[in-house]
């Protein structure tokens, strides 16, 4: 059984996705697919950048959504047979609801697009910070996260959790993380505090955006980040994508249910290795393989 996983934010470069628009007739139309729905070249963002411009979150989340779903349709083409569990970290998971017949792909793009719009907004308005904190059991982590008044944003795969808070909180949190023994404890460079109740602004109105999206039952199993189950059905799958901008990824509940069904091989899709090394930390026994250039694809 095959685990299809689909890259997060914060994966992104300049230059993702030109090889493959040049060479695979799917990818291209992929791409100009994003381009037309968004209004602008997300597409030459992305070859050419700059960098900066493409960072932000409102740009970054349908890049990458585009070039995840660009790499996934090549395999599709050259693997007709994809059955397996679907998954993916955080913005990814839209991605792997599109892959496994669950959404439309324009209407992801114009989702996320929003949905960058949403949580950048709430940072402006309610700025806070994350930081990252390696080495240190969960239970510490949360000890310290009742102690600032942060909360746990991403508990990524053991040993490797991310928390949310003011800039006050996040900086005391830091000092915490290392008096009680964490290997590294580094605030990341993101805009605001991600997954936690200061996006919730944004959870409301992506709800309203998704209102008017039509989804389908997916075609195969897709592990939802808030629950780290399958979500069935369409109301389901919303409340879900809302729950998640103000709630905690589980990512690495998420890999343990599907490696409980069996799945020992997997396949990372889009811009970066990000999974693939999670998944080492998950499961070391697990084979990962990436999709994101030509060479990739162009392999049996």
């Amino acid at each position: 059984m095959v685990g299809y996983l689909f890259a997060g934010q914060g994966s992104q470069y300049v230059g993702m996705g030109k090889d493959l628009f040049e060479t695979f007739p799917e990818a291209k139309q992929v791409f100009e697919k994003a381009d037309k729905v968004l209004g602008f070249s997300l597409s030459s963002l992305m070859f050419n950048g700059p960098l900066e411009e493409l960072t932000k979150t409102d740009n970054c989340q349908p890049a990458i959504v585009t070039m995840s779903i660009a790499c996934w349709q090549i395999y599709k083409t050259k693997h007709p047979q994809t059955e397996g569990y679907f998954a993916g970290l955080s913005l990814g998971e839209y991605s792997a609801l599109v892959a496994a017949g669950a959404l439309g792909f324009e209407d992801a793009v114009y989702l996320v697009r929003k949905r960058g719009e949403f949580m950048e907004k709430e940072a402006v308005e309610h700025p806070g910070k994350m930081l990252s904190i390696i080495g240190l059991e969960l239970d510490k982590v949360k000890e310290i996260c009742q102690a600032v008044k942060a909360e746990v944003a991403n508990i990524n795969c053991p040993g490797q959790v991310v928390i949310s808070g003011s800039a006050e909180a996040i900086e005391i949190a830091q000092g915490l993380a290392k008096e009680k023994g964490a290997k590294l404890a580094v605030i990341l460079e993101v805009s605001g505090a991600f997954h936690s109740s200061f996006m919730q602004g944004a959870s409301v109105k992506l709800a309203k955006e998704l209102e008017n999206i039509r989804f389908n039952e997916p075609e195969f199993p897709v592990i939802s980040n808030v629950t780290a189950r399958p979500a069935s059905g369409a109301d389901e799958i919303k409340d879900n994508l809302i729950r998640q901008v103000s709630g905690s990824v589980l990512w690495e509940d998420s890999m343990g249910f599907m490696l409980s069904k069996g799945v020992s091989n997997f396949i990372e899709f889009g811009p970066g290795k990000v999974l693939k090394g999670l998944m080492r930390r998950i499961d070391s026994n697990s084979q990962v393989r990436n999709i994101e250039k030509k060479e990739d694809l162009t392999l049996k």
